[in-house]
Parts: C-alpha cells; sequence; structure tokens
C-alpha cells in the first residue's frame, strides 16, 4: 500500500528536497501551504510537480486539524518554520508562535485526527508517525563539544527558545499519548536552494556577482563563528529513517566537523580564481546580539541505528552552491543584457528565452 507523508514547510529548502526523496521512495506527498497564491507554491509546483497541496496555516489550529484529516497521512513531518535566526530578536513573538506554538498545534491535529488520549497506551503501529524539525541553536551556549542527544540545552537567541518549546512538547506528546513523535536535532545545513539571508548563500551569491564583475564587496559579521554545515540533501535522508524505526526517538544529525565563515568565504572564492580576502569586508552590525560560538555535532547514534551518514562533504557543498549561483546570475546578466538591445517579440532574441 503507497504510504502517504504531509510536509509542513514544503515550499522551503528541506520541504522540496524531503518531497523529492519521498517521491522516490513511492510516497504519495502532500505539502501544507498557507492559501493557494502563495508564491512560493507556485515555484515548488514547478520544481516537483507530483505534489498535491493542501492549506493550512502553522497559527490556526482548526485549519491543521483539517488538513490532517483530509490527507489522512502516515508520516507528517514538520519543518514549517521561520528560519532565519536574527529575525527572532526584530520578531520575536511572531517567531515563537510559528517556530513553538506551531509544534503544539500541530501535534494536537495530528492527536486529534489519530483518536490518540492518555490511555492510549504505547505507540501504535497503525497510527500517524510525527517528525520534529529541531535544531543544533537549541545547544546555544554549549555545554559540552561535541553535542549530542543529551547535552544541556541553552539557547542563545529567541529562535533557539521556540526551537526548544518545540523539542521538549514533542517529547511530552510522545510520553504522555504514545505518539509516534521523533525530533531530528539537526546542525546548520545548506544547498543551493537555501534562502539568500543565510550566510552561506550569501557568500555563494556574492562569489557569483563578483566574479562577473556585477558586485565588488561581500559584507559579514563574525568570521571566526564555528558551524558544522552539511548538504540538505543528505539531512533529509537522516528524517525519513527516523520515522522507520520500531521505536520513536530523537536523534542528532551533522558532520561532526567544523568550519569557520571564513573558510566558506575561503572556498567559494577559490573555486572562482579569487583571494576572498580582496573582496571581504567585517560590519559589526551583521553580529548577534548572542552569538553561538562553536556548534559541532555527534551523530553517532544516528550511523549507528539509523544506518546514515552524509555524503557531500563542506568544500563540495560551497562549490556546488558557487556553480549553482553562478549558472543564475549569467542567466540574468544575458537577460539584462538581451533586454538593453531591444530584442524582443516573436522574431527578437527574448521571443524564445
Amino acid at each position: 500500500m503507497t504510504k502517504r507523508a504531509l510536509i509542513t514547510g514544503i515550499t522551503g529548502q528541506d520541504g522540496s528536497y524531503l518531497a523529492e526523496h519521498l517521491l522516490g521512495l513511492g510516497y504519495q506527498v502532500w505539502g501544507l501551504c498557507r492559501g493557494q497564491a502563495n508564491p512560493r507554491k507556485d515555484r515548488i509546483a514547478k520544481l516537483i510537480p507530483e505534489l498535491s497541496f493542501v492549506d493550512g496555516d502553522l497559527m490556526d489550529q482548526g485549519s491543521l486539524v483539517s488538513a490532517v484529516d483530509l490527507v489522512q497521512p502516515d508520516e507528517v513531518y514538520n519543518l514549517g518554520a521561520i528560519s532565519f535566526v536574527p529575525m527572532s530578536w526584530q520578531q520575536p513573538e511572531l517567531v515563537t508562535e510559528v517556530n513553538g506554538l506551531g509544534v503544539l498545534r500541530m501535534l494536537e491535529a495530528v492527536r486529534m485526527v489519530s483518536g490518540l488520549s492518555k490511555s492510549s497506551g504505547g505507540a501504535s503501529r497503525g497510527q500517524i508517525r510525527f517528525y520534529q524539525a529541531s535544531s543544533s541553536e537549541m545547544f546555544g551556549k554549549v555545554a559540552e563539544s561535541p553535542q549530542r542527544e543529551t547535552t544541556f540545552l541553552h539557547p542563545r537567541s529567541p529562535y533557539g527558545v521556540a526551537k526548544t518549546f518545540g523539542h521538549y512538547i514533542t517529547r511530552n506528546y510522545r510520553e504522555s499519548y504514545g505518539m509516534y513523535g521523533v525530533s531530528g536535532i539537526l546542525f546548520n545545513h545548506e544547498s543551493p536552494r537555501r534562502g539568500a539571508e543565510f550566510v552561506t548563500r550569501k557568500i555563494s551569491l556574492a562569489v557569483a556577482q563578483i566574479k562577473l564583475g556585477l558586485l565588488d564587496k561581500l559584507s559579514l559579521g563574525k568570521l571566526d563563528a564555528e558551524r558544522d554545515w552539511g548538504f540538505a540533501g543528505d539531512y533529509v535522508r537522516a528524517m525519513h529513517l527516523m520515522l522507520q524505526q520500531e521505536e520513536p526517538g530523537d536523534y542528532v544529525v551533522g558532520t561532526g566537523t567544523m568550519h569557520k565563515v571564513s573558510d566558506a568565504a575561503r572556498i567559494a572564492f577559490e573555486h572562482v580564481g579569487l583571494d576572498w580576502r580582496d573582496h571581504v569586508v567585517v560590519d559589526p552590525g551583521l553580529v548577534r546580539p548572542a552569538e553561538v560560538e562553536t556548534l559541532c555535532a555527534d551523530s553517532g547514534n544516528a550511523r549507528r541505528e539509523l544506518g546514515w551518514k552524509p555524503e557531500v562533504d563542506f568544500e563540495e557543498l560551497m562549490r556546488m552552491m558557487v556553480e549553482s549561483d553562478l549558472r543564475q546570475a549569467s542567466r540574468e546578466r544575458d537577460y539584462s543584457r538581451l533586454l538593453a538591445t531591444g530584442a524582443s517579440g516573436p522574431s527578437g532574441l527574448l521571443g524564445n528565452w
């Protein structure tokens, strides 16, 4: 029997890679979208035409119950969130509503549709399985390094605090209702689909533009901040594997290798034959109010119990992102030049663009 999956955050980086992975495994995949006029929905629909969509909003409990009841999924992947950490200082209440209470509302929808109560006992094989996208930002001011599933959580941003609530409420529903609920504590993961506001993509976009002569300088914040960066396409495989285990549990997912922001810049600029020090400038305004200094994953449990391991290393990842942005920047530059020549209409160059 074909499995059904419902993904919140389907239009984001992780949602798109996960949808592709699940479709490749023979799933029927539904994406939760907030309104049919969502422009990002159109982009994901063109990228993955086999998807189905259902209306829902992580800030609206009723819409989530209706969505889960309509789709009747075997698995729910809650990836929907406001994922840009600096924004959580600018709009902490909104980020908490979506990233924290949104998890609770999604859990409640799954519980209600599944008919679970405190007397339900242990997790049923036939019930909906729930995945929560937790974050390494929950570790914050790290108590130990590398970080594992049992490491004390000390978040350093409203984003991290909201994610910590989502993490613990998922565990609470697992213990209280016997729900099959797991949390993937994912460390930083990037790709050519990453939002332009994130530092790795900011670097790859700027490198492409500088190489093409469209930009001269790249402004960055703390250059010696270190992260454990991996490829998003690798990490969605771990999400799926977590929901295939006999018993639900939480897992840390990362590469176990740290790199500085300056390393990302160096690799990216070297790929196009440039010296990053000639183009990068430090902007103190981009430094976080409370920085997370060192995040490094101990994903031993995921490797042993899930059989998971990353396949793309950091240098390959940065080169992949630069190549993608070079292609895009080149297309945009050539298109602008065609516009400037006035070549348009059915007989002009732009007619076939």
